[in-house]
């Protein structure tokens, strides 16, 4: 493999891609031995492999630089082309499900992949085509308009993450004026992004009416892989967390206004943990990320040979730069069986966040497309998938001297609390885009209307400090997965319990590290349930498991805050 700066991006083509897709797929169907039939089976995902990781590398050097008018085309390019591979996924999908020698595949590879497939081809209709190539020029339109914006603040020009950092000032007055031009940014936007997801929502329920499903909300379950709960039960999830996370939470503020010294805490002051300002790491973005090749060289033998290999071909983009997307990920180029962490470093503990969050994504990639058969079976669901991020971030704990140094233990207690007290936030989103979708002609007033009531719920303690439009509830309009990824955000809520869990059983002397390696060594071989129950981990969704969490976490917390 070479670095990935090096890597050669070729366009898809998309008829030869349909032959070698279909040239599989009658291999399949014509299949005279379960060797025949797994032999095309493995074709078939090595046509897929292929295509996605050309996708990936054209959509990482898009991300990172915006204005790169030739990644820019591609982009486009693939955003309308990939659709139209759907007839011969659909029929790839439909002879995989009825092959004589399913049995024999199921017992190899998982019946998840099988239940998926039953699912794809129910999702998968022509009808579908041209507003899926809407709805991801949407999608486009949104990140470029978010990606655009920054303002002159201080000195140096700011996005919306760099403003962030500022919202971290132990100047009460500074984190006040760097909030008043964040909100002004998105205000200035409002209209422009009120307009696309108008747009968006009406695509996927017209998405959603054209495969036969009375609501988007029953159709975007099946798509993100719920299959073993249904929307009544996250409802249910939610009000837990009202009942047992949110008074925590609660008090956790009350306590940090009093800590920090200020009357009232508002949105600008929730950042800053410390009156003497937080535990910010110590080093350039190279000088970080050399530190964290160390730390996973001590953790295990398993992360030691997983950084060594993100460092040796650089794949990772930490950088913020002008016009550079918003946020961070972790994506996957299936051919190389390599990772790619992309994000927007701002000298603040989020730094640290992103190289232990996305790097635990990318360390289970690593770790199961090397034990897993296929590429497909790389990632599971994503209520799964964002355990295996969560859970790095704490067992990372003992480390954090590396990065922090004498602060160490302020940014261990500071990042422990932040871990509980985000998931109110998380559930209020996901319930926002359950009245939006249950309301599917509501407008943008309906959505003010919709997130002030839903944050009161959960977040009582929230105050913007008079700025009408994030008082007039403006601020559901930051979280770009409402936008991008519908209905993916309570699934970090869900995993942060999974995490805890594990972290749990680590500070009782059980094998956690063991049981975190089992699961991420399984993938996506298992549905849901059957995966946190291998890996030994409580369901979430259970009320006592969210009252026994809240327990744990005050319990934690206090022990934490001991040490400070």
């Amino acid at each position: 493999m070479e670095k990935f700066k090096d890597l050669k991006y070729v366009r898809p083509d998309i008829k030869a891609l349909k032959k070698d897709y279909l040239a599989a797929v009658k291999k399949m169907k014509t299949a005279q031995s379960f060797e025949e039939a797994d032999a095309a089976l493995h074709e078939w995902s090595d046509v897929g492999s292929r295509v996605s990781t050309q996708c990936v590398i054209a959509n990482v050097r898009h991300t990172c630089n915006m204005k790169d008018e030739f990644y820019d085309n591609e982009n486009t390019f693939i955003d309308s082309a990939m659709p139209k591979l759907m007839p011969v996924m659909k029929k790839g999908t439909a002879v995989l499900i009825k092959s004589k020698f399913r049995p024999q595949l199921e017992e190899r590879y998982g019946k998840l992949m099988f239940q998926s497939a039953e699912i794809e081809e129910k999702l998968m209709k022509l009808s579908i085509i041209l507003p899926t190539i809407k709805e991801n020029k949407l999608s486009s339109e949104y990140s470029k308009l978010a990606a655009g914006c920054s303002v002159e603040f201080m000195g140096e020009k700011c996005n919306f993450y760099g403003l962030l950092k500022h919202m971290q000032s132990t100047d009460r007055a500074e984190r006040k004026a760097a909030f008043e031009e964040w909100a002004k940014l998105y205000a200035g936007i409002a209209p422009q992004l009120d307009d696309i997801y108008g747009k968006l929502v009406k695509l996927r329920c017209r998405i959603a009416k054209k495969l036969g499903f009375k609501s988007y909300i029953d159709y975007v379950y099946l798509a993100r892989g719920r299959y073993d709960y249904d929307a009544k039960a996250v409802a249910e999830f939610r009000d837990a967390v009202s009942k047992y996370i949110t008074p925590l939470c609660d008090r956790l503020y009350k306590e940090q206004a009093e800590r920090i010294g200020v009357d009232k805490l508002c949105w600008y002051d929730e950042s800053l943990v410390f009156p003497e300002g937080n535990a910010d790491p110590q080093g350039t973005p190279e000088e970080l990320v050399a530190k964290a090749q160390e730390m996973y060289s001590e953790l295990s033998p398993e992360t030691k040979e997983f950084f060594d290999f993100m460092v040796k071909y650089e794949l990772f983009d930490f950088v913020t730069r002008e016009n550079k997307h918003l946020g961070g990920y972790c994506t996957f180029l299936a051919d190389y069986k390599a990772p790619f962490i992309f994000s927007n470093f701002n000298g603040t503990s989020a730094d640290i966040d992103v190289l232990t969050h996305e790097a635990g994504h990318a360390f289970e990639a690593y770790y199961a497309s090397r034990r897993l058969p296929l590429p497909d079976m790389t990632y599971s669901t994503s209520e799964i998938n964002e355990i295996h991020s969560m859970a790095m971030e704490h067992f990372t704990y003992p480390y954090m001297d590396k990065f922090f140094g004498e602060n160490a233990d302020k940014r261990k207690y500071s990042h422990f609390c932040e871990a509980l007290m985000v998931i109110p936030y998380l559930v209020s989103v996901d319930e926002f885009q359950h009245r939006v979708f249950e309301n599917p002609d509501s407008t943008s007033a309906d959505w003010r209307r919709f997130w002030k009531e839903t944050e009161q719920k959960y977040m009582p303690w929230r105050s913007y400090d008079g700025n009408e439009f994030l008082e007039g509830g403006g601020f559901w309009m930051q979280k770009q997965h409402i936008f991008l990824y519908p209905f993916y955000y309570v699934d970090y809520a869900l995993a942060q319990l999974g995490a805890f869990a594990l972290y749990r059983k680590n500070t009782e002397g059980g094998d956690a590290w063991g049981d975190y390696l089992k699961l991420c060594g399984m993938g996506g071989k298992y549905g849901y349930f059957e995966t946190l129950k291998e890996a030994g981990i409580p369901c979430p969704l259970k009320e006592e498991t969210v009252k026994s969490t809240a327990e744990f976490a005050e319990k934690q917390i206090a022990e934490l805050k001991a040490k400070i």
